[in-house]
């Protein structure tokens, strides 16, 4: 079941203007120097109950002050079938922006069939590993300069 560790209604790290962000667990990256190393484990934080899906697509769509919505973890496409319908309906129900972190590269996202099918419900995908030794405070919206935001990710054409 997916796990929520963590949701912040109003930021203004985790993409362009205020964002909504929702923090998932789980992730098989375990990047040296994350940010976020108790997102690893996919049995933290709390299972994403129906009930808790209304109340978050409520929450969102009672505040004016929203920018969009940011998918972060973890690695929101650590449980890409969980995943996808809870994206689905927070694109479809909320009209939001949703910008979407993972440790994925879009080419090897366009290349499997499930996790694929995110990518027309996700405006911004930043893509990549952290990497510490890529680290730079000046990058706006990621943490190492290999990490890439990709505008429309569905678009993305991958090269031979």
């Amino acid at each position: 079941m997916l796990r929520i560790l963590d949701i912040l209604p109003e930021t203004i790290l985790d993409g362009d203007g205020i964002r909504y962000s929702i923090y998932l667990s789980g992730c098989r990256h375990k990047c040296k120097g994350c940010h976020n190393p108790q997102s690893w484990n996919p049995e933290n934080g709390t299972p994403l109950t129906e009930e808790l899906i209304t109340e978050i697509i409520q929450e969102i769509n009672e505040n004016p002050l929203l920018d969009g919505v940011t998918f972060s973890g973890g690695d929101p496409f650590y449980s890409p079938l969980e995943f996808i319908p809870f994206l689905k309906r927070v694109k479809q129900e909320t009209g939001q922006n949703i910008w979407c972190y993972t440790g994925y590269k879009i080419e090897y996202l366009m290349k499997n069939k499930e996790m694929k099918e995110a990518l027309p419900f996700i405006d911004v995908l930043v893509d990549g590993r952290f990497s510490q030794k890529l680290f730079s405070p000046y990058l706006e919206f990621r943490g190492s300069s290999n990490q890439r935001i990709i505008h429309n990710p569905s678009q993305f054409v991958v090269e031979k």
